[in-house]
């Protein structure tokens, strides 16, 4: 009899896990379909590429400083722990959800002692005997939510997407950190050229000033210049002050973004720029080599986290279709139970139960399925209404920064020009006054031009360098997805459209 029982039991359980992969709640999803422009409009006469950026995309400016803060910064950043943790907590909501698939099996035992009246009905029945003594039992339950219709099945697809959407907002913290980390970096080389130009310029113009006062001694200039030259290099050392107080605000925040104490990276060896040098010699800006417009949702981890979140979006509106129909439960137990803990392992002791397979129709909620339904939808269109919108404004980050490529390379030309009339401005303006032919004004005049030349040029250098690190962030900055990331990309793109 027990063996006809789980019998029964377990064909009641093979028959339900048959149908109820028979049907499925809600559409599938479809990736929104891809940008259909042909190329970028900046990109210039460059043709598009198919190579990508190495995942270690900084490396391209070969800088072993830049090298170790970026390996340091990924590692020891406080905002990569979280985002890490962040992953972790929705892998496994999404193996929470995921057992909702499985039998629930349970063991238990119970221990009890009762003593019925021998006043009620039944214990008169008996003659006025009551009914007592003690109660042993163990066994197990099961119990499993036949999936006819597909609801837990699309809770465990939306599960599942919102944790590749964790996966994917981590890899786009790291890829916002290490493009921090780049920019903070190039911009505190930047200011250590400038520390360098102004450094030549206080030692010219503490010569200038040593020049002046000699000639003003020889009765050969007046006060007036002397004054002027006293003014210039004291500017000098205000503009030199400044710069360096720019540069303590980025070593801070650079020390911030490496998980370390702005205090402690001040005497840092490894974050020995330069500064105080002679010369400070920024590299040239590396060529990132610039794709299809349609290939960003493949490059960037916001755009993947996005469709994910859409994915996601699309299987609740399934879970919220499943209301509206039938649902089966199937429940069964099997134990012992004994008057006496010495009888409880005999075969009579036996006790099973297989059943009810229980169903649920709703037959009156006074609209709050048809509500869950119409807030399910809705949310699907936010979601989709804001993936429009990031692929929009993915597209306008890379069309900004390749347009910064372009105009930064036309304004150094520029620059370059200007640098070099100013310079050789400043040594005719010096000779002429050593000679006597023109007043110190024009020496002074012809000093700013080349200090403010020589200045620009470095700043403009430094906002190629910053544009090829926006160029490279913008594109993904060699973002690969991962295994399960891509093969559900492409699963959704052989999908035909169904919204």
């Amino acid at each position: 009899m027990l063996n006809s029982a789980f019998q029964r039991l377990t064909l009641a359980a093979a028959v339900a896990l048959a149908v109820s992969g028979c049907a499925t709640v809600g559409r599938d999803f479809s990736a929104p379909p891809a940008v259909a422009d042909a190329a970028f409009r900046h990109q210039g006469t460059n043709p598009a590429s198919a190579a990508r950026l190495p995942t270690q995309w900084w490396s391209v400016f070969h800088d072993a400083t830049l090298d170790q803060l970026e390996q340091t910064a990924l590692r020891d950043n406080p905002s990569v722990k979280a985002a890490a943790q962040r992953l972790v907590q929705a892998l496994e909501q999404a193996g929470v959800t995921r057992s909702s698939q499985q039998p629930q099996i349970n063991a238990r035992t119970a221990v009890g002692n009762s003593r019925t009246s021998a006043e009620t009905s039944q214990g008169l029945a008996l003659g006025g005997r009551s009914i007592k003594g003690n109660d042993y039992q163990v066994g197990v339950s099961l119990s499993y939510e036949v999936d006819l219709l597909g609801r837990v099945r699309r809770m465990v697809e939306a599960a599942d997407a919102q944790a590749q959407a964790a996966e994917a907002d981590r890899d786009g913290v790291l890829l916002l950190l290490s493009s921090q980390v780049a920019t903070t970096y190039w911009q505190l080389r930047g200011l250590d050229a400038e520390m360098a130009i102004l450094n030549g310029a206080l030692d010219t113009r503490r010569e200038t000033e040593e020049l002046v006062t000699a000639r003003f001694n020889a009765g050969l200039s007046n006060e007036l210049d002397v004054s002027r030259a006293r003014i210039e290099r004291a500017n000098a050392q205000a503009d030199l002050h400044e710069v360096q107080r720019q540069r303590n605000l980025l070593e801070h925040s650079l020390a911030t973004l490496v998980g370390a104490s702005p205090s402690a990276l001040l005497t840092a060896a490894n974050l020995n720029t330069g500064a105080g040098a002679g010369v400070v010699n920024l590299p040239q800006a590396p060529a990132i080599p610039v794709g299809l417009p349609a290939s960003l949702l493949g490059q960037r981890p916001d755009l993947a986290a996005s469709v994910a979140t859409l994915r996601a979006t699309n299987a609740q509106i399934g879970v919220a279709e499943a209301a509206f129909y039938p649902s089966f439960s199937l429940t069964g137990n099997f134990g012992f139970a004994s008057e006496s803990l010495r009888n409880l392992g005999n075969g009579a002791a036996r006790q099973f139960g297989a059943g009810p397979l229980a169903l649920s129709l709703p037959l009156f909620d006074g609209g709050r399925n048809k509500s869950n339904l119409a807030l399910a939808k809705a949310r699907y269109e936010e979601a989709l209404a804001n993936h429009q919108s990031k692929l929009l404004t993915a597209l306008r980050e890379v069309e900004d920064a390749l347009s910064d490529v372009q105009q930064r390379q036309l304004q150094g030309d520029a620059q370059a020009a200007s640098q070099a009339a100013a310079a050789r401005g400043y040594l005719v303006a010096r000779a002429r006054y050593e000679r006597g032919v023109s007043s110190y004004l024009d020496v002074t005049d012809a000093q700013r031009s080349a200090l403010a030349a020589d200045r620009a040029a470095v700043q403009i250098n430094t906002q190629r360098l910053l544009a090829a690190v926006s160029v490279a962030r913008a594109l993904g900055a060699g973002w690969q997805p991962s295994a399960q990331l891509a093969s559900v990309a492409q699963d959704d793109a052989l999908k035909p459209a169904t919204r």
